[in-house]
């Protein structure tokens, strides 16, 4: 079976044939209109008298002696309509030989924009998304089109910005989690080839299953870290129910022995401050923020907690004294492993705390903002939506 290849016209092409097809119905719909009038020639104008009015002053028709001029008026006429086919037929193809050249130019015109576009769409990669197409004037339907492909550009752009940094930001959190796992590790490694290099005693042995045992409870308590994170991450499965200050409540006498032992004073003026959630998710956040504010602190400081509602959102504060905190970098205690100066730095915590917490908020739409407060210490804010 023989395959006819289909012809594929571009665009320029198609709006040419289409203009010159138009314009070629049009002079021969005008053509056949101009024969169809001329041969309705009126019979009273060829049967005429020329000698012109009868006596009575009225017009007088031609004697039957004298029909030879009607004859000849149709000859005339049949001559005349040749010739117009003839000559219209001719006046026809010229006409559309120069409709079809002036289409493709002004085709060609028009469509220049859209190859503009395509020029700079072609020249776009993952790595250039800057080159924009030019919005001409005047404002017409061709300058809407580039400025909604600029405005696409711009989407684009800021996704890729956003995936890239996405893609940093885990990676580096990568990079943290396995130095986190690897530090513990590497001290139980050590710790046994140390101890097994002879001939160790009871003492020695027991020294080295404590060092294992602090680090597997260190390894523990990461990975339980990274859980819950990703957990927090993943979005809530159910919402129930839940009052902040209740929490707030019961968190604060966990933590009454603790702060007493360290001498730190507790503060709390705990209002209703209802939402809805996951209270296991609420009741870890709110336990970072407690244990954070402890654990960050000193002797002789103070934890103040407060809930409440304020603007139809539900508020949690928290306030501890503790060190001194330049006021740019406060934010970064939200990321992973970040204890301070935006950097990893070895202390008792792991530093997924308000990691988790910020992870907990945008879970439940939540808003966070941290700021640091003179004197030393941080000052934490975190409200929800109204429940309804």
């Amino acid at each position: 079976m023989l395959r006819l290849r289909t012809v594929r016209l571009t665009a320029r092409a198609r709006l040419a044939l289409l203009q010159t097809a138009l314009v070629l119905a049009a002079g021969a719909a005008l053509t056949g209109l101009t024969y169809l009038l001329m041969r309705r020639r009126p019979a009273l104008v060829t049967h005429l008298d020329p000698n012109g009015l009868g006596p009575e002053g009225t017009l007088r028709l031609i004697p039957p002696q004298r029909r030879d001029l009607h004859d000849l008026a149709d000859q005339v006429q049949a001559d005349t309509l040749s010739a117009l086919l003839s000559q219209a037929g001719l006046a026809l193809v010229v006409v559309t030989v120069l409709a079809a050249v002036l289409s493709w130019l002004v085709a060609g015109r028009v469509l220049r924009p859209i190859r503009v576009i395509s020029s700079a769409a072609r020249r776009l990669s993952a790595e250039n998304l800057t080159d924009r197409v030019p919005v001409t004037t005047p404002a017409d339907e061709l300058s809407a089109l580039a400025g909604t492909v600029n405005d696409m550009l711009d989407r684009i752009h800021r996704g890729v910005a956003e995936r890239d940094r996405v893609l940093d930001s885990q990676r580096l959190f990568t990079a943290n989690a396995a130095h986190e796992l690897r530090t513990p590790l590497t001290t139980a490694r050590t710790a046994i080839d140390v101890t097994l290099d002879g001939r160790p005693s009871r003492e020695e042995l027991l020294a080295m299953a404590g060092d294992v045992r602090d680090a597997v409870e260190h390894m523990q308590r990461v990975l339980n870290g990274l859980l819950l994170l990703a957990r927090s991450q993943a979005g809530l499965t159910a919402r129930i129910p839940a009052d902040l200050a209740a929490i707030a409540a019961a968190a604060l006498d966990a933590v009454k022995g603790r702060a007493a032992t360290a001498g730190i004073a507790i503060r709390s003026g705990l209002r209703p401050a209802p939402v809805t959630g996951e209270p296991v998710l609420l009741e870890r956040m709110i336990g970072n923020l407690v244990d954070n504010a402890l654990r960050y602190n000193h002797a002789g400081g103070h934890l103040a907690v407060e809930t409440g509602t304020a603007g139809g959102r539900a508020v949690l504060r928290i306030c501890n004294t503790g060190l001194e905190i330049p006021p740019g970098e406060a934010q970064t205690f939200l990321e992973p492993f970040v204890h301070g100066q935006g950097a990893r730095v070895r202390t008792e915590g792991l530093g997924l705390g308000l990691s988790i917490v910020r992870a907990v908020a945008l879970a439940h739409r939540g808003r966070i903002a941290l700021a640091a407060r003179s004197g030393g210490g941080l000052d934490i804010t975190v409200d929800f939506p109204d429940p309804r």
